[in-house]
């Protein structure tokens, strides 16, 4: 039976990650072994953004490899990198440093490392099924021994490459649109919090102020009171002034 026909098996789906992926890295066929001038512009080259995604990519080591050769690997890669070893390079050396000591704390971590395992392990099961899929097609179409690329190893091991960095970018938008969306509702949030609080502060200032025009309000109440019984004195005593002088005499005409 051909490596081909071997992966429509269902057994393929019980084989161990590291017998499909253990030369990966032989895709770009690119030296692991580079100086400090070479990593650091792999580290920043165009695209960079979304390779650097995947930890053991920027590492350059293979997934399978234990975590204390991952250690050894980011300290020779850390060291190359350093913005101190590379004084007429500092800021890409910073920026280059930066991925690699993020790329080790995932790596290190080993809830955050498995989940990475993961997308390997789910790559792998993405491809199988396109291939699946394309096997299909072709023996719908009356062609069932029509080759297909990937039974070409390297190119069913790029396929799975391409896979695993696709796998990376939708977990980082996915990342990315939560934070968005925790930003907004704390921004919501936030934004009620200081209304809220202009409230309180508007309803404070209107009852100290009510308290301190309390007596300049009394005191008015006081004088027009006092003004009106002044008033209706003064109109009584004329009343009563009018009642006491007499009427003026009229001479009878003849």
């Amino acid at each position: 039976m051909s490596s081909a026909s071997a992966r429509d098996q269902p057994s393929t789906s019980k084989e161990s990650f590291e017998d499909f992926y253990t030369e990966v890295k032989e895709i770009e066929k690119r030296d692991s072994v580079l100086t400090p001038t070479q990593q650091i512009d792999r580290l920043l080259r165009p695209g960079s953004t979304y390779f650097n995604l995947n930890p053991f990519e920027v590492l350059q080591i293979e997934p399978e490899v234990e975590v204390a050769d991952i250690k050894k690997r980011y300290r020779t890669l850390s060291i190359l990198v350093h913005p101190d070893k590379n004084h007429d390079n500092q800021e890409r050396a910073q920026l280059a440093f930066d991925i690699v000591s993020r790329s080790w704390k995932i790596l290190e971590n080993e809830l955050s490392r498995k989940k990475c395992l993961e997308v390997y392990e789910e790559a792998k099961g993405r491809t199988d099924k396109m291939i699946a899929e394309k096997r299909k097609k072709l023996k719908k179409e009356g062609r069932p021994m029509e080759p297909i690329p990937e039974d070409d190893p390297t190119k069913y091991k790029h396929a799975i490459y391409v896979m695993v960095m696709k796998l990376f970018a939708d977990m980082e938008r996915r990342r990315q649109k939560l934070d968005q969306r925790d930003q907004e509702e704390r921004k919501r949030k936030r934004e009620t919090e200081i209304e809220e609080e202009e409230r309180i502060k508007s309803d404070r200032e209107w009852q100290q102020n009510f308290e301190e025009s309390r007596q300049s309000r009394v005191n008015s109440w006081h004088d027009f009171q006092s003004g009106t019984s002044k008033s209706k004195k003064t109109k009584k005593q004329k009343h009563m002034t009018g009642m006491m002088v007499p009427p003026k005499f009229k001479p009878e005409s003849r």
